[in-house]
């Protein structure tokens, strides 16, 4: 299985997704499978979002993980796309800075 990798600092900041001025800041509520979930969004709004073909077998999301979600460009306020997921380290991060302000 191979011994567990202690990440510095730089490490988690540097393979980390910063959310731009299109991108929202979100945390999982509820997984209704399929790849659906209700994601509560910094912005006020509850999304349902869909995880991108991307990440479907690569990272599980799961209930109170915090994601970067991409809205669409039609139904704005109600649906999106989960684009990343942050570790529990990478979410402490973006809590101290200031990026996440829910949860």
């Amino acid at each position: 299985m191979g011994k567990k990798l202690v990440k510095s600092e730089s490490d988690i900041s540097r393979r980390m997704l910063m959310p731009n001025r299109n991108d929202i800041l979100g945390i999982v509520d509820k997984n209704f499978g399929f790849t659906r979930m209700s994601v509560h969004c910094q912005d006020g709004h509850k999304r349902m979002c869909r995880i991108r073909g991307k990440m479907k077998k690569r990272n599980w999301v799961r209930e109170g993980d915090v994601v970067l979600i991409s809205p669409w460009d039609f139904e704005f306020e109600e649906k999106g796309d989960i684009i990343f997921r942050y570790t529990q380290n990478q979410a402490y991060w973006l809590r101290d800075k200031g990026y996440l302000k829910i949860g």
